[in-house]
């Protein structure tokens, strides 16, 4: 039987408290272990290195993820990525990505001149890039001062204090709301929407610029790049904003022009409108702009709409356990979603079939959490077989789901972490759309090809940034019928497994309070124009 091993994610749910945990990979051959790992630091000390000298960076810290981005930029300097063209483009502070609140990816973002660093989510999902600015009604900055980052400390930003700022008048191009206008050179306003409840920003929209790197051999830190953008100056935000959820801002990666790939691919400043993502089991993940994958990766062609484009692609099979589940739907492809939300009968067909191929026992392991399929561990359970799941995307191509389900651990009195047992992490849909939210994107690198009209996806260390040989996402492929993933709870340092208290707006809190996590864990950015 073949077998796959992956990393496992658990949420703590308790009383008054929900914590992520996160597992440790194990499998056949040599344990890799990243030179910040305990097991590293316990082996470094054992032999009389001094463990402030071996192991200087907390895992999961600020410093911990400086050390990732320069060791980034060396590698990729002596390997000879860098080329003496259009390479590719990061953020100015590098193309780490943080898993914050469960599952959304967050990336820093420098913007204006000084520039301001925000810490905003990535959404596939929805379009325009908006963040906190000249506040009337925002999420206290106080409150987000614990938040990782690797470069500046988040200061508030206004239009009025950026040299490179510029208003956008009503009769931009870009200004989608031209009759809420009191005249034609006024700024243009504008309000998003999202299907989370009453999840909405709204301001003005400006012109600044974003701060970018391109890699380039022998240039040391890269060449900086400035792309001017539209943005949102995200005056009023309602719902999840204001309960911790994109507190910094949200950078919308979608396919109309006003999203920021848009704009890149405008001013000519990528080889190719494309970018990817790399989501990694434990949280750290990688973006990269003009990035159009590999060389024989699996595709499948994007389905777009003209009335509201997004990253739509077509779903003509399932498979659990090697098993054929009969499908045929669309969905959106949205690093903004939590989980995976399909609608009948895609969502009973996997779920049923799922829960039949499962040898734990079914359990209701908390009314707090929203899956309806659960199964409990026996004490002492090391390891938990689930069965592998696969979608059959239009053209053939197999798209691999690493983990498919959430491991549930809870917290004791003593406050000892221990397993509870674990949940399929897909959700039926009340909403029209079906969507491939970023669980199950996880151990993948995933390319948003807008120039060929294609979604592609290989296997991914995002550690190394290489391709993994073991790629389980080429034509045709499928993974074996079982995935084994060895549990060892442990408190994890990471910036995903800190749990996030939800505020009332304008009250105090820390954003490394206890309690609540998973109430903006399923958050839902994408705009409520996509489900109409």
């Amino acid at each position: 039987m073949a077998r796959s091993t992956t990393t496992a994610c658990l949420h703590l749910v308790a009383v008054a408290t929900v914590l992520a945990i996160l597992g440790e990979a194990s499998g056949i051959g040599f344990d890799l272990h990243h030179r910040s790992s305990p097991v590293v630091k316990q082996w470094a000390e054992a032999r009389g290195h001094p463990a402030a000298a071996w192991w200087a960076e907390v895992q999961g810290s600020p410093e911990y993820y400086s050390a990732l981005y320069h060791h980034d930029r060396a590698h990729i300097a002596r390997r000879g990525l860098a080329d003496s063209g259009k390479g590719l483009l990061t953020f100015a502070d590098g193309n780490i990505t943080y898993q914050l609140d469960g599952s959304i990816h967050y990336a820093e973002v420098a913007v204006g001149t000084p520039s301001a660093t925000f810490l905003v989510a990535l959404d596939t999902g929805s379009d325009l890039f908006w963040v906190p600015c000249d506040c009337k009604h925002c999420a206290p900055i106080d409150n987000n001062a614990s938040m990782p980052r690797r470069g500046s400390q988040l200061r508030p930003y206004s239009p009025g204090q950026s040299s490179t700022s510029k208003p956008v008048g009503c009769d931009h191009e870009l200004c989608d709301r031209p009759n809420a206008c009191d005249a034609a050179n006024s700024s243009c306003p504008y309000t998003v929407r999202y299907v989370s409840a009453n999840t909405s920003s709204s301001g003005v929209l400006v012109e600044d610029v974003i701060h970018f790197s391109r890699e380039r051999e022998n240039v040391v830190g890269g060449e900086p790049v400035e792309a001017a953008v539209v943005l949102g100056c995200g005056q009023e935000q309602t719902g999840a904003f204001l309960d911790g959820a994109a507190v910094d801002g949200l950078l919308g990666l979608g396919i109309d022009k006003v999203s920021v790939p848009s704009a890149l691919a405008a001013a000519g400043l990528v080889a190719s409108d494309s970018f990817s993502m790399c989501f990694s089991p434990d949280g750290l993940g990688r973006i990269n702009f003009g990035d159009a994958g590999r060389r024989g990766q699996a595709e499948t062609p994007f389905i777009v709409s003209n009335r509201h484009p997004t990253y739509n692609i077509s779903v003509t099979g399932m498979s659990v356990a090697g098993e054929a589940v009969a499908a045929e739907f669309a969905a959106v492809v949205d690093s903004g979603t939590s989980y995976t939300y399909l609608n009948d009968p895609a969502y009973t067909d996997l779920a049923t079939s799922f829960n039949s191929q499962v040898r734990d026992k079914r359990a209701n392991l908390s009314a707090s959490i929203p899956f309806e399929y659960c199964y409990e561990l026996t004490s002492g359970q090391t390891k938990l077989s689930t069965p592998a799941v696969t979608l059959t995307t239009g053209g053939g191509a197999v798209f691999p789901v690493k983990e498919p389900f959430v491991v549930i651990g809870g917290q004791t009195s003593d406050g000892r972490v221990v397993v509870l047992g674990y949940c399929l992490a897909v959700l039926k849909n009340d909403i029209t759309v079906d969507i491939i939210g970023q669980n199950f994107m996880t151990g993948l690198k995933v390319v948003f090809d807008r120039e060929r009209s294609v979604l592609g996806w290989h296997e991914f260390d995002c550690y190394r940034d290489v391709t993994l040989e073991n790629d389980g996402g080429s034509l045709g492929a499928a993974l074996g019928p079982t995935s084994v993933t060895q549990i060892q709870p442990r408190r994890s340092e990471y910036p995903g497994a800190v749990p996030v208290s939800p505020r009332q707006p304008g009250s105090g809190g820390s954003r490394r309070a206890l309690g609540g996590r998973l109430a903006f864990a399923l958050m839902l950015l994408i705009p409520l124009l996509a489900v109409v």
